[in-house]
């Protein structure tokens, strides 16, 4: 069987209309390890973290508590993190070809989007101000400054769904946690 010359030098499974133009992210066992690592070390702060949380009422036997769902979550994210760590000593690290390259910017977004919650933290912290005679609760101003700064931060730019999703959001969190599950926020 004859081939043709074009046929003969081009590889097998490669696709003339990708090109080199696009070029994966490079494979990275470190990188695997130092996330796995990370995920253990936050998973398992906010397992210690789950466990301090004040109680109002101790819950019966049997029962539920402000404290279960918290415990669940961190129990739950430090398996998922020990699994990782082991996923990433024992084997080779996966190709990330379906992954983009760190695009421009990209780190200052990570370090913006740090701040944005660090100030967030910080307000929350607060709890409630005496302004003008009134008692505020601060949660929801800074949840709803929260929202719209990283949604500003990561394109969106129509005020109009911005300032009604950053409102629902925070009203959907305050009516659950605040009010129905009395979660002192």
């Amino acid at each position: 069987m004859m081939s043709t010359p074009d046929t003969a030098a081009e590889p097998a499974g490669r696709d003339e209309s990708a090109g080199d133009e696009y070029e994966g992210a490079p494979a990275s066992r470190t990188l695997e390890i130092v996330f796995a690592v990370v995920a253990l070390t936050f998973t398992a702060g906010y397992l210690f973290l789950s466990t301090q949380i004040p109680l109002r009422r101790e819950a019966a036997p049997g029962q539920i508590d402000a404290r279960f769902w918290p415990l669940v979550i961190g129990v739950t994210g430090v398996v998922v993190a020990i699994a990782l760590l082991a996923v990433a000593i024992t084997r080779p690290a996966p190709t990330r070809e379906d992954l983009e390259r760190i695009q421009p910017g990209g780190y200052l977004r990570v370090i913006a989007t740090l701040a944005i919650t660090g100030a967030f933290i910080a307000l929350w912290s607060l709890g409630s101000v005496i302004l003008f005679g009134y008692r505020i609760e601060v949660f929801p101003i800074a949840a709803a400054l929260l929202m719209a700064s990283l949604m500003l931060l990561y394109g969106h730019r129509r005020w109009l769904s911005l300032i009604i999703y950053s409102a629902s959001v925070t009203a959907f969190v305050y009516v659950v946690f605040g009010m129905l599950l009395r979660i002192p926020l």
